[in-house]
């Protein structure tokens, strides 16, 4: 199996891509790597590092996507990108089973669509982060902003989508399924919310209603179900919340000298909180619904992000999980061209 990496979509180029990709290598045997990016960067970054030769191979590419481009001009006109290299290698390869891309999130997303196509029955692909949640669990949260408009069988689709990748890569047997709303009481929201509360309750997952923003990081649920505005809104809003904490957490520590001292004997408190909210921990956000694996990075992914990313993609291939969404949408019978 072989995983293609774009190498130049991220915020700091080819060096952290390549170390990210070396790391990955060197944990795991059983796949290797398509580094997709300009020859002689890459090239240069391997001289660095220590792995198995045979296990890497380069695919040139010297064009690059900015995040300041149209995602659909830019995926048609720059065919000789580091994305869209990665995406043809994926779709013309069929030994290549999975695609990581730290780049504009429109673009991957388009390429996806352009390139690879949707799984058949599937109304809408979406994105699907993981977050770090109370009590050392993980919360999954889909869409995150694939979609900004929904409706109700995009969102049944999305639960299906995200219980099969919880039971793949998080080993959740039956994992909680939340709608996203603005109380936990069942006839809580809008119209849409309303529509979505029923059809998830008809849809073969363990749907365990509404959840209120506020519970979102509790670890009372493995995953919540939103559509992409407003779950995009959620997902911006935590990183921001948490990210103040942890400023003003560092600033008050500076404050006086006793907070200096006490600051001591918490390091290890604080490494260790700093380690669980870092993203750069848990891997990408898998675009799921579309027929090969594709993981969204960080734009701004160090090397572990990059490892984490490749290990998740191959993970993920490995277990099928493409395939075993097709199963279960074929299932129910939900087949909606939209």
């Amino acid at each position: 199996m072989k995983i293609v990496v774009d190498c130049s979509g991220n915020d700091f180029g080819s060096p952290v891509a390549v170390k990210g990709a070396v790391l990955a290598l060197n944990e795991n045997s059983d796949f290797s790597l398509i580094l997709c990016g300009k020859k002689e960067e890459i090239e240069s970054e391997l001289l660095k590092y220590k792995f198995d030769k045979s296990r890497i191979e380069i695919l040139d590419a010297q064009d690059v996507i900015t995040n300041e481009e149209s995602p659909t001009e830019a995926v048609k006109a720059k065919i000789e990108s580091s994305l869209v290299r990665a995406f043809d290698a994926l779709k013309q390869n069929e030994e290549v089973e999975g695609l990581v891309s730290c780049g504009s999130t429109g673009a991957v997303l388009t390429a996806s669509f352009l390139k690879i196509g949707r799984i058949k029955g599937i109304s809408r692909p979406a994105l699907c982060p993981i977050l770090p949640a109370k009590d050392g669990k993980k919360v999954l949260l889909i869409d995150s902003g694939a979609n900004v408009d929904c409706k109700p069988i995009n969102l049944s689709h999305f639960a299906i989508m995200a219980s099969s990748y919880a039971k793949a890569f998080l080993g959740i047997e039956d994992p909680k399924v939340a709608l996203l709303n603005i109380g936990t009481e069942d006839k809580k929201g809008n119209e849409f919310t309303h529509e979505c509360f029923a059809l998830l309750k008809q849809t073969p997952v363990n749907f365990v209603g509404n959840m209120e923003a506020r519970d979102f990081l509790s670890g009372k649920y493995d995953i919540v179900v939103a559509d992409g505005f407003y779950g995009n809104i959620l997902l911006k809003s935590t990183e921001g919340s948490v990210g103040f904490v942890l400023q003003n957490i560092k600033k008050e520590i500076k404050s006086s000298f006793l907070s200096k001292i006490g600051a001591v004997f918490m390091r290890n408190t604080f490494k260790k909180l700093k380690n669980t909210l870092n993203y750069n921990n848990y891997g990408g956000a898998i675009f799921l619904g579309v027929k090969k694996i594709v993981v969204k990075g960080h734009g701004s992914s160090d090397a572990i992000a990059f490892s984490k990313s490749i290990s998740q993609a191959f993970i993920l291939a490995k277990a099928k999980l493409c395939n075993q969404i097709e199963e279960q949408i074929l299932n129910i019978g939900e087949k909606l061209d939209d």
